[in-house]
Protein backbone atom coordinates (compact mmCIF):
# COMPACT_ATOMS: atom_id res chain seq x y z
CA UNK A 1 0.00 0.00 0.00
CA UNK A 2 1.56 3.36 -1.02
CA UNK A 3 1.74 6.41 1.22
CA UNK A 4 3.50 9.77 1.31
CA UNK A 5 5.50 11.01 4.25
CA UNK A 6 8.57 12.84 5.49
CA UNK A 7 11.90 11.39 6.60
CA UNK A 8 12.45 12.17 10.29
CA UNK A 9 15.85 10.52 10.57
CA UNK A 10 18.18 8.15 8.78
CA UNK A 11 20.54 5.75 10.56
CA UNK A 12 22.57 2.89 9.15
CA UNK A 13 20.64 2.65 5.88
CA UNK A 14 17.23 2.81 7.58
CA UNK A 15 14.90 5.78 7.11
CA UNK A 16 12.15 6.60 9.57
CA UNK A 17 9.23 8.10 7.65
CA UNK A 18 6.25 9.82 9.27
CA UNK A 19 3.02 9.64 7.26
CA UNK A 20 -0.24 11.51 7.71
CA UNK A 21 -1.68 10.70 11.12
CA UNK A 22 1.73 10.59 12.79
CA UNK A 23 2.63 6.95 12.29
CA UNK A 24 6.32 6.26 11.63
CA UNK A 25 7.56 3.47 9.36
CA UNK A 26 11.05 2.02 9.31
CA UNK A 27 12.08 1.90 5.66
CA UNK A 28 14.92 0.89 3.42
CA UNK A 29 15.58 2.85 0.25
CA UNK A 30 15.18 1.08 -3.07
CA UNK A 31 18.32 0.20 -4.99
CA UNK A 32 17.55 2.89 -7.57
CA UNK A 33 18.75 5.54 -5.13
CA UNK A 34 22.18 3.91 -4.86
CA UNK A 35 22.26 3.38 -8.63
CA UNK A 36 21.50 7.06 -9.27
CA UNK A 37 23.84 8.13 -6.44
CA UNK A 38 20.90 9.96 -4.84
CA UNK A 39 21.16 10.41 -1.09
CA UNK A 40 17.99 10.61 0.96
CA UNK A 41 18.05 13.37 3.56
CA UNK A 42 16.22 14.23 6.73
CA UNK A 43 13.31 16.46 5.75
CA UNK A 44 12.81 14.78 2.38
CA UNK A 45 9.24 14.13 1.31
CA UNK A 46 8.99 10.63 -0.10
CA UNK A 47 6.54 8.06 -1.39
CA UNK A 48 6.75 4.70 0.37
CA UNK A 49 5.28 1.23 0.06
CA UNK A 50 4.08 -0.32 3.31
CA UNK A 51 5.43 -3.86 3.52
CA UNK A 52 4.27 -4.86 7.01
CA UNK A 53 1.56 -2.70 8.59
CA UNK A 54 1.71 -4.40 11.98
CA UNK A 55 5.48 -4.02 12.25
CA UNK A 56 5.47 -0.52 10.69
CA UNK A 57 7.95 -1.55 8.00
CA UNK A 58 8.11 -0.15 4.47
CA UNK A 59 10.37 0.84 1.62
CA UNK A 60 11.13 4.26 0.14
CA UNK A 61 10.12 4.12 -3.54
CA UNK A 62 10.30 7.73 -4.70
CA UNK A 63 11.89 11.00 -3.68
CA UNK A 64 9.47 13.88 -4.16
CA UNK A 65 10.68 17.31 -5.39
CA UNK A 66 12.75 19.28 -2.88
CA UNK A 67 12.18 22.87 -1.85
CA UNK A 68 15.87 23.20 -1.03
CA UNK A 69 18.89 21.17 0.00
CA UNK A 70 21.72 21.91 2.37
CA UNK A 71 24.98 20.00 2.07
CA UNK A 72 26.41 20.71 5.51
CA UNK A 73 24.52 20.21 7.68
CA UNK A 74 22.67 17.78 5.40
CA UNK A 75 18.97 18.60 5.29
CA UNK A 76 16.12 19.18 2.85
CA UNK A 77 12.89 21.20 2.65
CA UNK A 78 13.83 23.60 5.42
CA UNK A 79 11.59 26.66 5.97
CA UNK A 80 14.09 28.51 8.14
CA UNK A 81 17.23 28.05 10.17
CA UNK A 82 17.52 28.69 13.88
CA UNK A 83 21.22 29.49 14.06
CA UNK A 84 22.53 29.46 17.61
CA UNK A 85 25.76 30.99 18.86
CA UNK A 86 26.74 31.85 22.43
CA UNK A 87 27.91 35.18 23.80
CA UNK A 88 30.51 33.27 25.82
CA UNK A 89 31.60 29.75 26.78
CA UNK A 90 32.37 29.34 23.94
CA UNK A 91 32.96 32.85 22.66
CA UNK A 92 31.53 33.42 19.18
CA UNK A 93 33.70 33.06 16.10
CA UNK A 94 32.33 35.84 13.86
CA UNK A 95 33.88 34.49 10.65
CA UNK A 96 32.38 31.05 11.28
CA UNK A 97 29.03 32.73 11.95
CA UNK A 98 29.26 34.53 8.61
CA UNK A 99 30.10 31.27 6.85
CA UNK A 100 26.86 29.82 8.19
CA UNK A 101 24.92 32.90 7.06
CA UNK A 102 26.45 32.77 3.56
CA UNK A 103 25.61 29.06 3.24
CA UNK A 104 22.02 29.62 4.31
CA UNK A 105 21.56 32.69 2.11
CA UNK A 106 22.87 30.87 -0.96
CA UNK A 107 20.36 28.09 -0.31
CA UNK A 108 17.48 30.57 0.12
CA UNK A 109 16.94 29.57 3.75
CA UNK A 110 15.80 32.48 5.97
CA UNK A 111 17.76 32.69 9.20
CA UNK A 112 16.75 33.53 12.76
CA UNK A 113 19.95 34.18 14.69
CA UNK A 114 19.95 33.37 18.39
CA UNK A 115 22.72 34.51 20.72
CA UNK A 116 22.43 32.34 23.81
CA UNK A 117 23.88 32.81 27.31
CA UNK A 118 23.23 36.54 27.52
CA UNK A 119 23.57 36.20 31.28
CA UNK A 120 27.33 35.78 30.83
CA UNK A 121 27.96 39.22 29.27
CA UNK A 122 27.06 42.84 29.88
CA UNK A 123 24.28 44.78 28.19
CA UNK A 124 26.66 46.67 25.89
CA UNK A 125 28.01 43.41 24.45
CA UNK A 126 24.47 42.18 23.85
CA UNK A 127 23.44 45.38 22.07
CA UNK A 128 26.61 45.46 19.95
CA UNK A 129 26.03 41.96 18.60
CA UNK A 130 22.33 42.53 17.94
CA UNK A 131 23.10 45.74 16.05
CA UNK A 132 25.86 44.08 14.04
CA UNK A 133 23.52 41.40 12.65
CA UNK A 134 20.10 43.06 12.57
CA UNK A 135 20.29 43.69 8.79
CA UNK A 136 21.96 40.37 7.98
CA UNK A 137 19.17 37.99 9.05
CA UNK A 138 15.38 37.89 9.17
CA UNK A 139 15.44 38.09 12.99
CA UNK A 140 18.08 38.22 15.72
CA UNK A 141 17.48 37.61 19.44
CA UNK A 142 19.49 37.50 22.65
CA UNK A 143 18.28 34.76 24.98
CA UNK A 144 19.23 32.76 28.02
CA UNK A 145 18.19 29.12 27.80
CA UNK A 146 18.08 28.98 31.60
CA UNK A 147 15.20 31.48 31.76
CA UNK A 148 11.58 30.32 31.52
CA UNK A 149 10.60 33.01 28.99
CA UNK A 150 12.92 31.77 26.23
CA UNK A 151 10.74 28.72 25.56
CA UNK A 152 7.66 30.74 24.64
CA UNK A 153 9.76 33.08 22.49
CA UNK A 154 11.17 30.19 20.48
CA UNK A 155 7.80 28.47 20.08
CA UNK A 156 6.44 31.64 18.52
CA UNK A 157 9.34 31.74 16.06
CA UNK A 158 9.13 28.04 15.16
CA UNK A 159 5.37 27.41 15.09
CA UNK A 160 4.15 25.71 11.92
CA UNK A 161 7.56 25.57 10.23
CA UNK A 162 10.34 23.10 9.62
CA UNK A 163 13.31 24.75 11.29
CA UNK A 164 16.93 23.71 11.13
CA UNK A 165 18.73 23.99 14.47
CA UNK A 166 22.35 24.75 13.63
CA UNK A 167 25.50 26.21 15.09
CA UNK A 168 28.79 25.14 16.64
CA UNK A 169 29.05 22.76 19.56
CA UNK A 170 28.57 23.90 23.13
CA UNK A 171 26.31 26.89 22.48
CA UNK A 172 23.20 25.35 24.05
CA UNK A 173 21.45 23.67 21.11
CA UNK A 174 20.75 20.49 23.06
CA UNK A 175 19.39 22.49 25.99
CA UNK A 176 17.05 24.33 23.60
CA UNK A 177 15.97 21.08 21.97
CA UNK A 178 15.25 19.42 25.32
CA UNK A 179 13.08 22.36 26.36
CA UNK A 180 11.08 22.42 23.12
CA UNK A 181 10.89 18.65 22.61
CA UNK A 182 11.37 16.78 25.90
CA UNK A 183 10.82 13.46 24.13
CA UNK A 184 14.00 13.99 22.16
CA UNK A 185 16.04 13.37 25.31
CA UNK A 186 19.01 15.03 23.68
CA UNK A 187 22.22 14.72 25.63
CA UNK A 188 23.42 18.05 26.92
CA UNK A 189 27.16 18.30 26.28
CA UNK A 190 29.67 19.64 28.70
CA UNK A 191 32.09 22.36 27.71
CA UNK A 192 35.72 21.36 27.72
CA UNK A 193 37.31 23.44 30.48
CA UNK A 194 40.68 23.27 28.81
CA UNK A 195 39.66 24.30 25.27
CA UNK A 196 36.43 26.15 26.12
CA UNK A 197 34.84 24.40 23.15
CA UNK A 198 31.81 22.17 23.04
CA UNK A 199 31.93 18.42 22.73
CA UNK A 200 29.80 17.00 19.94
CA UNK A 201 26.60 15.55 21.40
CA UNK A 202 24.50 15.06 18.24
CA UNK A 203 25.64 12.31 15.88
CA UNK A 204 22.96 12.49 13.18
CA UNK A 205 20.31 14.87 11.91
CA UNK A 206 16.76 14.27 13.12
CA UNK A 207 13.37 15.98 12.97
CA UNK A 208 11.41 16.40 16.20
CA UNK A 209 7.80 17.57 16.54
CA UNK A 210 7.31 20.78 18.52
CA UNK A 211 4.39 21.11 20.89
CA UNK A 212 1.90 23.42 19.20
CA UNK A 213 2.98 22.58 15.64
CA UNK A 214 6.09 22.51 13.51
CA UNK A 215 9.31 20.52 13.50
CA UNK A 216 12.83 21.31 14.55
CA UNK A 217 15.76 19.55 12.93
CA UNK A 218 18.69 18.85 15.18
CA UNK A 219 22.04 18.57 13.43
CA UNK A 220 25.59 17.71 14.43
CA UNK A 221 27.51 20.68 15.80
CA UNK A 222 30.38 22.11 13.84
CA UNK A 223 33.48 24.04 14.82
CA UNK A 224 34.40 24.64 11.16
CA UNK A 225 32.39 25.21 8.03
CA UNK A 226 34.24 25.45 4.73
CA UNK A 227 32.69 27.36 1.85
CA UNK A 228 33.19 25.15 -1.19
CA UNK A 229 30.62 26.37 -3.72
CA UNK A 230 31.38 30.08 -3.88
CA UNK A 231 34.14 32.16 -5.46
CA UNK A 232 35.80 35.13 -3.79
CA UNK A 233 34.20 37.66 -6.14
CA UNK A 234 30.73 36.36 -5.26
CA UNK A 235 31.01 36.94 -1.51
CA UNK A 236 30.15 40.66 -1.70
CA UNK A 237 26.66 39.72 -2.91
CA UNK A 238 26.00 37.76 0.30
CA UNK A 239 26.22 40.85 2.53
CA UNK A 240 22.88 42.69 2.22
CA UNK A 241 24.23 45.61 4.28
CA UNK A 242 26.52 46.50 1.36
CA UNK A 243 23.74 46.96 -1.20
CA UNK A 244 22.77 50.60 -0.46
CA UNK A 245 26.39 51.72 -0.91
CA UNK A 246 27.85 49.35 -3.53
CA UNK A 247 26.12 51.11 -6.45
CA UNK A 248 27.97 54.31 -5.54
CA UNK A 249 31.45 52.77 -5.70
CA UNK A 250 33.76 54.28 -8.32
CA UNK A 251 34.24 50.90 -10.02
CA UNK A 252 31.36 48.59 -10.99
CA UNK A 253 33.47 45.53 -10.15
CA UNK A 254 34.63 46.92 -6.79
CA UNK A 255 35.49 44.15 -4.33
CA UNK A 256 35.29 46.59 -1.39
CA UNK A 257 38.76 45.69 -0.16
CA UNK A 258 41.26 48.39 -1.18
CA UNK A 259 39.86 50.00 -4.31
CA UNK A 260 39.80 53.83 -4.38
CA UNK A 261 36.38 55.42 -4.17
CA UNK A 262 34.83 52.41 -2.41
CA UNK A 263 31.66 53.62 -0.71
CA UNK A 264 31.18 50.31 1.13
CA UNK A 265 34.52 50.65 2.89
CA UNK A 266 33.75 54.28 3.68
CA UNK A 267 30.40 53.25 5.17
CA UNK A 268 32.15 50.68 7.35
CA UNK A 269 34.69 53.25 8.59
CA UNK A 270 31.93 55.74 9.44
CA UNK A 271 29.79 53.11 11.19
CA UNK A 272 26.95 53.00 8.64
CA UNK A 273 27.85 49.36 8.06
CA UNK A 274 28.74 47.34 11.19
CA UNK A 275 32.53 47.13 11.30
CA UNK A 276 32.35 43.55 12.54
CA UNK A 277 30.46 42.47 9.43
CA UNK A 278 32.82 44.33 7.11
CA UNK A 279 35.88 42.78 8.79
CA UNK A 280 34.27 39.34 8.49
CA UNK A 281 33.67 39.96 4.79
CA UNK A 282 37.33 40.87 4.28
CA UNK A 283 38.43 37.70 6.08
CA UNK A 284 36.13 35.45 4.03
CA UNK A 285 37.08 37.18 0.76
CA UNK A 286 40.80 36.85 1.50
CA UNK A 287 40.42 33.21 2.48
CA UNK A 288 38.61 32.33 -0.76
CA UNK A 289 40.92 34.46 -2.90
CA UNK A 290 43.99 32.75 -1.44
CA UNK A 291 42.41 29.34 -2.02
CA UNK A 292 41.80 30.19 -5.67
CA UNK A 293 45.42 31.31 -6.05
CA UNK A 294 46.75 27.96 -4.85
Amino acid sequence: MPAEGRILKGIGGFYYVEVEGGRVYECRGRGIFRKDNEKLLVGDKVRISIIDEAASVGSVDELLPRKNRLIRPEAANVDQALLVFAFDRPRPNPVLLDRFLITLRRNDVPCVLIFNKKDLVDENTVNDMLCAYKDAVSDVRALCALEDSFKDTLKEILCGKISLLAGPSGVGKSTILNALCPAAEAATGEISRKLKRGKHTTRHSELFAIEGGGYIMDTPGFTALELTDIEADEVRGEYPEFEPYAAECRFLDCMHIKEPGCKVREAAVSGLIPRLRYDNYCAVYTELNDRKRY
